[in-house]
């Protein structure tokens, strides 16, 4: 008998269900994202979102995997980092189920799925992770029992950063696709770099565009070279790491790694390093139910257990707060 894990996601925007066989196969994976015209996320109105599509969602991933909740022999969810009401949905759902259906509960930490849905296709573990969300913005590697910081972001995620201009421009949430798409047509334009040793600023560079913006500089242009600026910083940094930590492969993960552009660079660094680049496949590059179904195999096999008491979250949750118990 195949033993299944169905994980919940619900951290920010994002209310997926994903299931994963104990062997690592990906049988369903099913989303739903709150986009907006304009404006930002009210966490409130996103968990009311995530309320009212969790029914759905769990239906449409079980017919999709051809299994029923009997059949599922783990209940994993999103503990943290993010935001606190969007949290709540997640582990209450994932409560109720545990219950309803007498599963084994666990929950685990939303970044370090991130890492390990990559290590799961990638297969080489002597890895540098680039992990750009929303929110996160890290440079990671296991050292010592933990997934190291090597160097992140001072002040707002690269995601975040691109959000806060398209706002300013009028492209809705999320951005990056419109600024993506926009910065194909555009042409340089100088704006201020900021790295610091081996991390990385990106509010005064927003700041920057949207004054020029306001200025009467063309879109186009300004988000070319946000784009341009703030994805040389980053592959700038995750040289320095390769270099200092003597990794051979890059991983890119999180929401941000659907970039092209950003790919691109990443690639062409690598190559010239001699180190292996691997982009997660875009399906798992952002948040999603399946690298939280998975991080809770890992942590069950390595004998982590929760009870419902213990069932809590954690919204400021650092990805190096977490004892590695799954690899040796």
């Amino acid at each position: 008998m195949t033993n299944y894990c169905l994980g919940i996601e619900s951290t920010a925007h994002t209310f997926g269900i994903g299931i994963v066989s104990f062997d690592g196969k990906i049988i369903a994976n099913i989303k739903d994202a709150v986009s907006l015209a304009s404006g930002g996320m009210i966490p409130l109105d996103v968990a009311k979102h995530h309320v009212a599509i969790k029914e759905k969602i769990l239906q449409d991933a079980l017919t999709k995997a051809n299994v029923t909740l009997q059949e599922i022999s783990l209940i994993s969810y999103s503990r943290g980092p993010g935001l606190a009401p969007c949290l709540r949905v997640g582990r209450d759902f994932a409560k109720q189920l545990a219950k309803e259906h007498n599963k084994p509960l666990i929950g685990v930490n939303h970044c370090i799925a991130h890492l390990t849905i990559g290590d799961l296709f990638a297969g080489n573990t002597d890895t540098v992770y680039v992990y750009v969300s929303g929110v996160n913005t890290q440079i990671v590697a296991l050292a010592g029992g933990r997934m190291r910081v090597f160097g992140e972001t001072l002040d707002i995620g690269l995601g975040n950063a691109l959000d806060k201009f398209g706002r300013e421009a009028g492209l809705g949430f999320p951005a990056g696709p419109k600024i993506e798409e926009l910065a194909k047509k555009g042409s340089y334009v100088e704006l201020p770099y900021a790295v610091k040793g081996m991390d990385v600023s990106f509010s005064g560079i927003v700041t920057k565009a949207s004054q020029l913006l306001k200025k009467g500089e063309i879109v186009e242009n300004l988000c070319h070279s946000l784009q341009e600026t703030c994805f040389a910083m980053l592959v700038e940094v995750t040289e320095r790491a390769i270099a200092h930590i003597e990794k051979t492969q890059v991983i890119l993960i999180g929401g941000v790694a659907a970039n092209q552009r950003l790919c691109e660079m990443m690639k062409l660094m690598c190559q010239a390093r001699g180190a292996t680049f691997y982009p997660v496949p875009l399906a798992y590059s952002g948040d999603q139910g399946a690298m939280i179904a998975w991080q809770g195999i890992l942590e069950w096999n390595a004998e982590k257990r929760n009870d419902f008491e213990t069932a809590e979250i954690y919204p400021y949750e650092r990805t190096d707060e977490i004892e590695v118990s799954w690899r040796e």
